[in-house]
């Protein structure tokens, strides 16, 4: 109901207090915000017309032809960005509100395909030659520029993930995985020096208050990717497994008094289980290195699962009430 009618008849003496509480109950029961799945869809439309856009000149390379190709995605590209320049409101330190709802969405259409446009410009002229790094280099500086002149998050992630792929690393766990790449030592010591970088980026941009909401995308890509590492570094490096599982113990700890902190229930939940799968495994490495004089360390293995898997729960199950304790999510 109209808030002014509400008003109004409650002025009048038409409706007691009690009854313009009970109408305004059951107005906001009766409302259901589709804000976040309109976001969602959005965001998935910018991304499957990017994807269509790859799957169509892939298919008519042979007819379309190189140049018509690259200047639709530079035209796409240069007038998603040029309107978001005209548009956007006067830089500031603070989060930054967009000026209409299609401004994030215009924005990460003109970034996506500026990255499709560096890359496919390298593919098929070769302009930077075999200097590579070049490639990812100048789309992920134009990627950090635009998500803090524009003050985007979603931009801010792609930046961070380019970082990565300059570095020579994959950021996704299941790319590492499926690639089989885990036996490769300087991608291991890459993602821990990135890891760190990116958790003190993190740390910086709060502690100077420029773009502090950015903080947690910094933070949350650095966490992954330094127990990522560290777990690599553990599987792969059997004669210093010890030192890499007190590594992780370290990174643990460090995370726990962040997460505790800020009462925060993901980074508790992850750093719990990335914990966990570094003790299994050493766990199951002393147990098979007495396997071979008889069935008991067996026996003990399947009771470690057993027990430690009613223990994660339980342990999950505290740092929820932890958590909710401190009145944060």
């Amino acid at each position: 109901m109209d808030p002014d009618l509400l008003a109004r008849l409650q002025t009048e003496g038409l409706l007691s207090d009690s009854a313009v509480k009970k109408i305004n109950t059951l107005d906001k029961r009766r409302l259901f915000s589709l804000h976040w799945e309109l976001r969602t869809l959005l965001y998935l439309g910018i991304t499957l017309l990017t994807g269509g856009l790859g799957v169509l000149v892939y298919k008519n390379i042979d007819t379309i032809g190189h140049q018509v190709i690259l200047l639709v995605i530079a035209g796409v590209s240069a007038g998603s960005l040029i309107y978001c320049v005209r548009t956007k409101p006067p830089f500031s330190r603070l989060r930054v509100a967009a000026p209409n709802s299609f401004f994030d969405y215009i924005l990460l259409l003109g970034c996506l395909t500026f990255v499709t446009f560096i890359g496919y410009l390298q593919y098929a002229y070769t302009v930077f030659g075999e200097a590579y790094g070049l490639a990812t280099f100048i789309p992920m500086v134009v990627l950090f520029f635009s998500a803090y002149y524009f003050d985007h998050l979603g931009i801010l992630s792609l930046a961070i993930t380019n970082l990565a792929a300059w570095a020579g690393i994959a950021i996704t766990p299941l790319r590492i995985l499926r690639d089989n790449n885990l036996d490769n030592n300087r991608l291991i010591y890459t993602g821990l020096l990135l890891g760190i970088g990116l958790v003190v980026a993190g740390h910086m941009t709060e502690r100077r208050n420029f773009k502090k909401h950015f903080e947690f995308t910094y933070t949350n890509f650095g966490f992954h990717m330094l127990f990522i590492a560290g777990l690599a570094g553990l599987f792969l490096e059997s004669y210093l497994y010890g030192l890499w599982f007190l590594l992780i113990v370290g990174m643990a700890a460090f995370f726990y008094r962040l997460a505790t902190k800020r009462s925060s229930f993901y980074f508790l939940l992850c750093m719990t289980l990335y914990t966990y799968i570094a003790l299994s495994d050493v766990v199951v490495r002393v147990l098979w290195s007495l396997a071979s004089y008889d069935a008991a360390p067996i026996y003990l293995g399947l009771l470690y699962f057993i027990l430690s898997a009613v223990g994660l729960i339980r342990l999950l199950m505290f740092f929820n009430k932890k958590v909710k304790a401190h009145d944060s999510l």
